[in-house]
Formats: C-alpha cells, sequence, structure tokens
C-alpha cells in the first residue's frame, strides 16, 4: 500500500457521555494515513472509550468518522470491522481456545457465512500475523494459561490478521516487560512504514515522544493539543494536563524530547 496516498483517519463531532458525565464534547482528531498517532491523556479523559467509539464497540454517540476519504459512520458493523481493529488492554476467550483460535477470529470479517473454503489460507494468513506479533510460541497455547503479556501479543496478532486499514491499540504496552515493549512499539511503527494509519492509546509520555509521528492529547472533553511530539510535548503542557513539573531535554542526534521527572519536586502544587 502506498502511504502517499492516504489521508488517514479524520474523526469529527465526537461526543459522548457515561453515568450521566459527558466525557467529550464536539472533539476533533485526525490519525495521517501510514504513520503513528499517540492518543496521550490523564486517567478519565476518555482515551479507550474513544478508540472503541472509533471502532463501532460502542453505541450512542455523535460522531462523523471517515478513513482514506471513506465513511465509517455510514458502513455496518462487519464492513467496519474488514477496515478498523482494535487491540483492547483486557479481553477473554472462550474456555478451551487456543491462541490460534483467536488469531483466527480476526479473518472473520473478510470470510461469507457459513464458508469453509480457503482453509490453507487461512492457516497461513494466521501464521503470518502470529510470527510478525511475536506470538508464534503460543498458538497452540490454552489462551486460558498466558500471561497477560503473551494474551497482549495474541491479541495484536488477532488484529493484524483482520488486516485493517486503521489500527487502533489501547495500551499496546500494558503487561510487557521492557523489551517487550519496545519490540512492540517499533512493530507499530513498521505497520505505519507499511501505509497503516496506527491511533494508539499510550501512558509513557517518552514513548509517545520516541515513537509517535504525531501526539494528540485530550483531557476535560476536548483535544488539548495535537501535532508533532517535539511541538506537543512541552513543560507548560505537562504542568497544564497531568499537574507535574517536568524538563523536557533534547535527544542526542534528535529532535524528539526526552520528559525527564523529579521525584522530590514532580507534583505541582
Amino acid at each position: 500500500m502506498n502511504a502517499s496516498l492516504l489521508t488517514g483517519l479524520d474523526a469529527r463531532r465526537l461526543r459522548f457521555g457515561h453515568g450521566g458525565r459527558l466525557l467529550f464534547d464536539d472533539m476533533h482528531l485526525a490519525a495521517p494515513g501510514g504513520s503513528v498517532t499517540a492518543l496521550l491523556g490523564p486517567n478519565g479523559s476518555g482515551k479507550s472509550t474513544l478508540l472503541r467509539l472509533i471502532a463501532g464497540a460502542l453505541r450512542g454517540g455523535t460522531e462523523t468518522l471517515a478513513l482514506d476519504g471513506a465513511s465509517l459512520t455510514a458502513m455496518r458493523r462487519r464492513e467496519r470491522a474488514q477496515h478498523v481493529a482494535l487491540v483492547e488492554q483486557e479481553w477473554s476467550a472462550a474456555e478451551g481456545m487456543t491462541g490460534r483460535d483467536i488469531v483466527g477470529l480476526g479473518l472473520l470479517p473478510h470470510r461469507g457465512w457459513l464458508s469453509f473454503e480457503g482453509e490453507e489460507a487461512d492457516a497461513a494468513a494466521t501464521d503470518a500475523a502470529l510470527i510478525r506479533a511475536g506470538a508464534l510460541e503460543f498458538a497452540d497455547r490454552d489462551a486460558g494459561t498466558l500471561s497477560g503479556g503473551e494474551r497482549q501479543r495474541v491479541n495484536l496478532a488477532r488484529a493484524l490478521a483482520q488486516r485493517p486499514t486503521l489500527l487502533l491499540c489501547d495500551e499496546p504496552t500494558n503487561h510487557l516487560d521492557i523489551r517487550a515493549q519496545l519490540d512492540a512499539l517499533a512493530l507499530l511503527r513498521s505497520l505505519a512504514r507499511d501505509g497503516m494509519t496506527v491511533l494508539a492509546a499510550l501512558h509513557d509520555l517518552n514513548h509517545a515522544a520516541a515513537f509517535a509521528d504525531r501526539i494528540v492529547v485530550i483531557a476535560d472533553g476536548h483535544v488539548q493539543a495535537a501535532g508533532p511530539p517535539q511541538e506537543v510535548l512541552t513543560r507548560e503542557l505537562i504542568a497544564r494536563v497531568w499537574h507535574v513539573d517536568a524538563e523536557v531535554l533534547s535527544r542526542p542526534g534528535s529532535d524528539r524530547p526526552l520528559i525527564v521527572f523529579d521525584a522530590e519536586e514532580a507534583v505541582v502544587r
């Protein structure tokens, strides 16, 4: 896929409330095609809800969603699933399902109902997704026996098997050790280079600064800032949104910022 031909995700008029609380109102955000966009914000800002709304897993909001110029809002659920995949933080598997079974679910949006044709092709696609996500060793394991990090890799492989144009990730480094976190983030960059639009909710500001092409910060129901990491992740914005004091340095040989917190003086009074 030629990334230069992609426009990516354009989400407008995003409005959603739950339990009498309005999480966001008239929000607009964009995730350019062929790039990684990091979605940042404090706990409770609605990052997970926003991703689920874009994926079509939540109903009841008001939104206008376009992906590469086509309306996601007008698509039926199955058609949207052919274009958009969501990797959530937590998921549950039916008893007795293996890692390979879970990943195979990603193929369902592209198969006809009750169709058993192309089993060899399905098996090859499943294995390819497992390999790219670094989850092949979990293929024949009972999903119920997998650790949180192992489940996270299998879930990412399931999303890759879905062959999405837009990949939504909710804390893709959740449960992973440091090496696996870096591998997961490097994979997202690789997918973007292949032309995929990636929108990932992250907690770690330095992960976002190092791996994202673009950052969107949300808080109090609105987008607080959006743009390249070096323009968005300023000391002033971090203090205003997260209420902590940070020193923003320049990485050697790069214009990407490096954020340093003083453990004794970090909290903004």
